[in-house]
């Protein structure tokens, strides 16, 4: 039996729409994405890249600026909102009803989130209480493209003493997540931090559980609400 493709009311595929997704979640770090960092978080060639920019350029879904990168239109957004939308929501299902670990969740989710219908879509919402986040805190985009205002700050940016509560690990690498869920460091858990070593020293995080203290590579993922 052949794989059953969706397509969006528009004609976009799912190429496309991961694509669009990869370039979304770049662009939230700098002002565009390359196509050496799109070709590697796809796991395709560079010039494959290239030749796909240019068709979503040709599509209006995406702009090139030369020796700059991609950024999305409003409607490339418009999209790339949708699928992580339903990929944080297949997240939250498959952790929540499923029972899947959090750091087992994300290739899950993306070999799902082109596939189901929009009626699938708000079920799921439903079911789950209308999230705001995925098991690992990022925000799920509201049904019409918006997200939540939050107050998230990175740990690292914080003073010692500082409290707080983890709201967000951005990352999708599983084996981080699973070693910082062994150290009690996941969103909703209370911490505070009692200290940042110099010369990228580690950073010592105090839990429920007691004081953790991990590298400044996995601190720096770590975002959390003070108080």
């Amino acid at each position: 039996m052949s794989k059953t493709t969706y397509t969006d009311p528009v004609g976009v595929n799912d190429a496309t729409l991961h694509y669009l997704d990869v370039i979304y979640r770049l662009t939230q770090q700098s002002d565009a994405a390359n196509t050496t960092e799109i070709a590697e978080k796809l796991g395709v060639t560079p010039s494959g890249a290239s030749v796909m920019l240019k068709r979503l350029a040709e599509r209006k879904l995406v702009q090139l600026t030369p020796y700059k990168g991609a950024t999305l239109t409003p409607e490339g957004r418009r999209l790339a909102l949708r699928t992580i939308r339903r990929h944080r929501l297949l997240e939250m299902f498959l952790h929540q009803v499923m029972g899947f670990a959090w750091h087992e969740v994300d290739d899950h989710a993306h070999a799902l989130e082109t596939a189901i219908t929009e009626p699938l879509e708000d079920r799921m919402d439903e079911m789950l209480g209308y999230p705001t986040r995925c098991p690992h805190g990022h925000l799920i985009p509201r049904k019409d493209g918006t997200l939540p205002e939050v107050n998230d700050m990175p740990i690292l940016s914080l003073a010692p003493g500082a409290t707080g509560v983890i709201r967000c690990v951005d990352t999708d690498n599983s084996e981080w997540l699973k070693y910082l869920g062994e150290q009690g460091l996941k969103p909703g858990v209370r911490v505070t931090l009692r200290g940042i070593a110099p010369y990228s020293g580690p950073v010592s995080i105090e839990t429920p559980d007691g004081v953790v203290a991990i590298g400044q590579n996995l601190a720096e993922i770590i975002y959390i609400e003070p108080n």
